[in-house]
Order: C-alpha cells, then structure tokens, then sequence
C-alpha cells in the first residue's frame, strides 16, 4: 500500500494544474477548479514560489509554472524537444568561431536576484578559454545574456537592484540602477549585448536573446572568449553571425 503525504500531493496537483492552464491562474480560480481552501492554494503556492518552481506575476497577483521547473526538464531535453531545437545552431556558431557558445535561460533565486543559468554549452578547444558549466549561474548585471534576458523577457522589476546592491567584479562592471537601465536600452536599440570585461578582465561574451512567438525572450545565446579573439578583426562579422543564429533559432521556438 503506497502512502501518500498531502501537502506534497497538493503541491504537485497545483504544478499539473498550471502546467495545463498553459497560463497565468489566479488564487481563486486553482482553489475553486481543484477545490482546495484558498489558505491552503497561497500557502503551497508561497512554498513552491520561494524555490522558484512557480511564479507570480506582482502585477496581477497571478501564478504561472518558474524556471526551476524548466532547469530540472533540460536534464531530459531530447525528450522535451529542447536540445533538438538548440543544439545545431550553438554547435554552428561554434564550430564557425572556435569559441564559447552558451544558451542561458533567467532565474530569480531566492534572495530576488536576476541571475542567468546555463543550459547548453558549446566549449572550444582553444588553449586559452574560459570554462563554466551547465547549470552555472551568473549575476544579470555584468553578463551578455544576463542583459539580453533582464531586457527581453516579461515581467522584470529593476526596482530589486534598490535592495540588492549589484556586485562589482571589475573597474568595467556596472553598479547603479541608472547604469543598468542606460546599459539595457542600447541593448533593446541594437538587439544584442555585450560583457566587456566586466565579469572576469580579459574575457569579452557577446549576447542575443531567443525570443518566443515574436513576443518575449526565453532564453538567450552567447559568444565568449579572451578579448584579443573577440575582437579582432570579425568583430562586427561575429555580432551579426550571433543576432543572425538567435534569430533562426527564435523561429524554431514559435
């Protein structure tokens, strides 16, 4: 006889649920269509929330399903069709370049931050390169991707960066408010980002975000390695190569 622990049972009945409401799902209307006390649905959902496996939209109070959820699925992304997607294009632009080639999606852990996770990853064989793993994180603020999905995707409140403080790991990174939100609009105005030494001196990432149904980034695609190999001569080949590949894989997510 099996024995079932109901708080668990609860919690995995609201993840089923939102994952087949395919969208934003109010307190009410979960408590109501999986007649659950409205006490118990906030409780569960303020649980699962502060691991990051559901999502609140602070505009309209609404939950949808988080990106741990989406983080724990790429361990089996062949079967989610993910990889499938992706994989051809990194592997690409890597084997185009011989650098680096990461795609990262945004994670708001539990201390409010903006960091981006790492998913997939093309390495060079390069003797100078610089390594980090899938399921790494880095701070929004001083990486590539970071800005491309701090700028692209939906419901992004900057207001934390108040409480937050934003670390300073280089002379270059930025560390104020109205530095990220100037860095952000160039972003938006030429659709790409770049980390110009300001995660680690001597390594320059270049950034484009994958945008789903022409409407908000999902994730984003980066180019990275020492600075005297980015920006060499292809510079500018290299950013348009990058905006080019994000944009065929966006059209690949629709």
């Amino acid at each position: 006889m099996s024995v079932i622990i109901n708080s668990v049972d609860r919690a995995l009945d609201i993840l089923i649920y939102l994952y087949n409401e395919g969208k934003e799902t109010s307190i009410t209307k979960m408590s109501e269509d999986l007649k659950i006390y409205k006490s118990t649905v906030y409780r569960t959902l303020a649980t699962l929330e502060a691991k990051n496996f559901v999502a609140k939209n602070p505009e309209t109070e609404k939950y949808s399903l988080g990106t741990k959820l989406f983080i724990i699925g790429t361990s089996i992304g062949e079967r989610m069709g993910i990889q499938k997607i992706i994989k051809p294009f990194a592997k690409q632009l890597h084997e185009e370049f011989n650098e680096t080639v990461n795609i990262s999606i945004l994670e708001r852990n539990d201390m409010d931050i903006y960091r981006s996770v790492i998913i997939h990853k093309e390495e060079n064989n390069q003797i100078l390169r610089f390594n980090s793993e899938v399921g790494s994180r880095n701070d929004c603020h001083c990486a590539a991707v970071g800005k491309c999905l701090l700028e692209f995707s939906d419901h992004i409140d900057l207001s934390i960066y108040e409480d937050h403080p934003m670390i300073k790991y280089t002379e270059r990174t930025i560390t104020t408010l109205d530095g990220l939100k100037a860095e952000l609009e160039m972003v938006r105005q030429n659709g790409y980002a770049m980390d110009d030494e300001e995660r680690e001196l001597g390594l320059t990432c270049l950034g484009a975000p994958i945008i789903k149904n022409k409407k908000y980034a999902v994730a984003a695609i980066s180019l990275s390695g020492p600075t005297f190999r980015i920006k060499d001569e292809t510079f500018a080949y290299k950013i348009q190569r990058l905006c080019e590949i994000a944009k065929e894989i966006s059209k690949n997510m629709d």
